[in-house]
């Protein structure tokens, strides 16, 4: 999903799904998110956000929405909580097999 002021793109993310054998429906994760630094705090991921969660509230068989957050990235976790979203009682792990350069 794109975003953009002046038919010029500022904004973006992604949508992947889970699917949940507990509550028998999806979860959208939303991943990749860019707002370009000119357009930041103007309201853009905002818009995008209300996007994903109309299209999802439409879908109907979307059991929530949850971001993809680095723990210490302040300015998102303020934007996603100013959105009503809240921290889950679970801890992300993972096993690497390769290391980042």
């Amino acid at each position: 999903m794109v975003a953009g002021i002046d038919s010029e793109v500022v904004g973006q993310l992604l949508i992947t799904t889970e699917w949940s054998d507990w509550r028998n429906c999806d979860f959208w994760w939303i991943q990749s998110v860019y707002i370009r630094p000119d357009s930041r705090r103007m309201g853009v991921y905002h818009q995008l956000h209300e996007k994903v969660r109309d299209l999802a509230k439409e879908k109907g068989d979307i059991c929530g929405i949850r971001p993809y957050v680095e723990k210490s990235n302040r300015s998102a976790l303020k934007t996603y909580q100013s959105l009503g979203m809240a921290e889950t009682h679970y801890l992300m792990m993972e096993t690497q097999f390769a290391e980042n350069d």
